[in-house]
This record gives C-alpha cells, structure tokens and sequence, in this order.
C-alpha cells in the first residue's frame, strides 16, 4: 500500500511534469513531503495567478500540461486568472486546488467556496480526486488538457484524501493522446476547385497552425504559391518577415499598411486561424472564406463561408503543397513597398528615446535563438509588429486572455523551461507592478531574466483610445518622476536606460549576471498614438 500524495507526485513525474507553480496551504504538505522525495520542485510564487501563467507557459513550451496548485478560496480565485490564460491562449495545464472533505460539501466553512461552480466556466472539464477514482482521473485530465484544443484542467483535492492508502500498482507514466481526424477528402476537392478560379487570393495563419508547428509546410506553400499572408499575432515566428509573401500582423501597430493588401482579395484561406484572437469579420473585406482548422469557424452570418475544412492541419496543408494552383494577379512589388513602409512607420525619428529605439537595441544585442515574452499594454502592439522572430527563438505573449501582469511570471517559466536560452521580458510599468513579486523567486534561484520597463508614466493603450474618443486624459497617469528610485528593487539590481546607448550597455551587462536583471528604459511613449492601429479594414 502506498500513499494517494505519493502516487499523484510520483505519476505526475512520469508523465513528464517537473514543476508545480503555486502557493501551498496546510493540506499541500503531504504532496510537498512526496515532491521533495521524488525529484519535482514546488516553485512557490508571490501570488496565485502568477503560477497559472507559469504553469501556461510550461505547456506551451514543452506540450506537456503545466501544473499549478492553490489553497481554498482566495488562493484560487486567484489562481482562476492563470487558468482562463490556458483556456483562451490554449495551453495544456492542470490545476489543483485544495477543496473541503466530501462530509463538508455545502456547508460553512472558513475559506471555502465551491471551486467546481467557480472553475467551470474556464476549464475544459473540473472534478475531484478521490482514492476510487485516482487512475480514471489523472490520466483524463491529461487526455482533456491536451486534446484539441488544448486547455485546463481543475482536479479538487479534498483535504483529507492525501493520506489515504491506494494499492501500489496504481502509478501511472503514460497516458493516450487523443488524435485528430483526417479532414474530409470531398471538401478539400471544393478547396481545390475554389483557389483554382480565385484572382487574389490571401492566407491568414492563425494560433492553431503555430501550436501543430506547421511553419515549414506552411512555407512550402508559400514559397510554392504567390499568395500574401497575414498572421495572427501569436502566430508570430510562422512566417519569417523577409519572406515575400508576408504582409504583416493582424490587429497589432500600423496594421492599416496591411489592410491596404488584403482589402483587394478576393478570397481569404483561413489556416489554422483561432478567432479568440481576432475576430473574422474585424478585418476581412466581404468575400468568401476558406475555413481549415481542427474547430469550427466562428464568423457573423453576413459572411460567406464558402468551405469549412475541420480535421488534422497537417494533413490538410500537405493536400494543399500537392496542388498546381495558377500565377494570382498580386504585385508583389506594392507588397514589399508596403511592407518596408509599416517597418519605418515603427521606428519613428525622433529626439527622444522611444519603445521602438528601445525594441530595436534588444533586437541587435538579444541572441538570434532567444525568448522574448511580453506583458500587455501599448508597448504590445508595438512589440507585436516591429519584433522580428528569428529561426529558434520565439515570441510568447497573451492574446487570446489579454491579462496585464503575464510578462515577468511568462519570462521565469521559460528560463526554467529553456534553461540556455537568453530570456527577456519587456513589461509597461503598470504590468510591472501586478507581479513583480516573482522577481524573488529569480533572484532565490539566480535565474538570468532580463525585465525591461518601458517608464512611460501611463497607461498608454487607455490613454490612446480616451484620444480617440475626444475626452480629456483622466486618470491613467500612474507616476511622476524616477519610477524606481533606486539602483535595487527587491535586491534585484535595477539599470538605467534614458538612451539608446545606455539601453545597449545596460543590456550588455545585464546578459551577464547570474541573477535578474530590471532595465528601467525611461522612454517617450506619446509615438503610441500615431501607431496603434484604429480601424483594420
């Protein structure tokens, strides 16, 4: 006979989980007793919601579920915020959270809330542990989590089933992934039939085709076919920015010079296109659509979906790399024009320093395989658009949740994960503040991130819009004067960067120390007004 703690941690490390982000309460303990046993590191974290994005990022880096875990109550509403992240950017993740004994269920007790009702509208399935059930349920709520599309998963652990004595056979190390159908054979002839009569036609990648790591097919094809492409912002890195056909991303800076392209289309392929990010009709001129992904379109009913193709992507776009479609009319001339005309829209020439000088000391001095992630904010939408994805490194960022204070905690979890890559995160100094608590857990660690933030003394996204809307600033001013003060912030040493010189030298040393790293870039965000896209048709 073993222990229900000791099975859960020891089956958790043979699925491949080696972190569990969190908080503990008195009830964690026998699962903290078994992880320190086995070799899986608890990382406790400032706040709650911070774990969920670790445990988010985790997923999606190594496609394995990220793990989190909170106590009753408050210690998981907080938790929820890092949970709905997984749910609309799509990370696989489980999340534990200590629930009442079933003699307790509806009655008053400290700190309890029903965590089922809570958790339900942002997981893909919510259900407690007990010792009849253990087998059944980790090795579902693997399957759930990783299935398409993957998601959370919430699993209760009432607080006296640790302990209890399961038979020692019930370990688990392996779990069945559940596969995706081929799509159908008929509807990919209609596509066929469709792109061959189209005159200028444009593909639109979206997030799921970056999460099936469809990039090399997706050049092939590109490469293959004169047609633009327009990408999603999490589908950043899919398409290379010198390739020919890129047009730019949707929704983010200067996006106009996109739709100045995609406006003359006739047709648009949506390939792995999830509109949590953006909406269909937000962008698209009234054409038909061409809808391939493993979940189905989601569009106004004005629009004319001319084939849905649901099914294995990776299937579908080798079907598409068999076809000898005609030369489109596009001028691909106009498209390079345009694209080289959004690029010197995003670095402005001023005489102060701006987030764009800022990005592009980053650009020059970061290494070519490194992760940048980002907080949210105005500094996204630019940092979205002028950041180039070399071949290796990546560009995390929230966009389907959108939650201010991803950076930092985003930043942490793919050191973690990627160890010998050189990580950094560029937050505003309002993301900044919601979690940068986690900078202890860097500097316990000595994790090298490097935090960038951009000092603009607003919050400049809401302060563009109130332009928009013609009403006076009100409050998004949210500091005056030095916003650190100090050459340390939580014995994290802090770099000054009012130039591009200074950026580059604080960046230089700041790759260079063992722990984190705060670069306190004091920049000129009033360019936002002129680069944040309004109207993206």
């Amino acid at each position: 006979m073993t222990k229900l703690a000791e099975e859960l941690i020891k089956s958790l490390y043979g699925l491949g989980v080696r972190y569990v982000f969190g908080i503990p309460g008195g009830p964690s303990i026998p699962y903290m007793e078994a992880m320190r046993n086995h070799g899986m590191e608890f990382v406790t974290v400032a706040n709650e919601q911070s774990a969920g994005m670790m445990a988010d990022v985790f997923g999606r880096l190594t496609g394995i579920p990220g793990v989190c875990h909170a106590t009753f109550g408050p210690g998981t509403t907080n938790l929820s915020t890092g949970i709905g992240g997984a749910l609309l950017d799509r990370s696989p993740l489980i999340a534990f959270t200590t629930e009442v004994k079933d003699e307790d269920l509806g009655r008053k007790v400290q700190m309890n809330v029903d965590h089922q009702a809570l958790l339900k509208p942002i997981t893909k399935w919510t259900t407690r542990l007990s010792k009849d059930n253990f087998k059944a349920t980790i090795t579902n709520a693997f399957q759930i989590a990783t299935a398409e599309a993957p998601g959370p998963v919430h699993i209760g652990l009432p607080v006296n089933v640790a302990e209890m004595d399961l038979d020692a056979d019930h370990m688990i190390n392996y779990f069945e992934k559940k596969s995706i159908l081929p799509p159908d054979s008929l509807l990919l002839a209609e596509v066929k039939t469709i792109l061959e009569k189209a005159k200028k036609p444009i593909l639109a990648i979206g997030l799921t085709a970056f999460r099936h790591g469809l990039h090399h097919s997706i050049r092939e094809f590109l490469n293959k076919n004169n047609i633009p492409v327009v990408l999603t912002p999490m589908a950043k890195g899919i398409v290379p920015e010198d390739h020919p056909s890129y047009v730019g991303v949707l929704f983010h800076a200067k996006s106009e010079c996109a739709a100045s392209i995609y406006r003359n289309a006739d047709l648009v392929i949506g390939l792995g296109y999830d509109s949590i990010e953006f909406n269909y009709e937000a962008w698209m001129p009234s054409v038909p659509l061409i809808h391939i992904d493993t979940e189905p379109v989601d569009i106004t009913p004005e629009y004319n979906v001319a084939c849905e193709i649901l099914g294995n992507l990776r299937d579908s776009i080798a079907y598409l790399n068999t076809l000898e479609l005609p030369t489109y009319d596009w001028n691909f001339k106009e498209i390079e024009d345009t694209k080289l005309q959004m690029f010197a829209a995003l670095m402005p020439e001023t005489k102060t320093f701006t987030p764009s000088d800022a990005i592009g000391v980053l650009q020059e001095i970061m290494p070519k395989d490194s992760i940048l992630t980002s907080d949210v904010g105005a500094h996204l939408h630019l940092l979205g658009q002028l950041w180039k994805v070399h071949e290796g490194s990546r560009l995390i960022m929230t966009n389907g949740w959108s939650t201010m204070g991803f950076g930092i905690p985003s930043a942490i979890a793919a050191k973690l994960c990627s160890p010998s890559s050189a990580v950094a995160c560029i937050t505003g100094d309002a993301g900044f503040l919601m979690n940068c608590g986690e900078l202890l857990i860097a500097r316990k660690r000595k994790i090298n991130v490097v935090i960038v933030v951009f000092c603009d003394s607003n919050l400049s996204l809401i302060e563009v819009k109130q332009g928009w809307n013609n009403v006076v600033q009100y409050a998004t001013d949210l500091h005056e004067g030095e916003y650190f003060d100090a050459d340390k912030f939580l014995g994290v040493p802090v770099f000054k960067a009012k130039d591009k010189n200074e950026m580059k030298t604080s960046l230089q040393r700041a790759l260079e120390v063992s722990g984190p790293v705060v670069i306190e870039a004091v920049v000129d965000g009033s360019i936002y007004k002129n680069l944040i896209a309004r109207n993206y048709k």
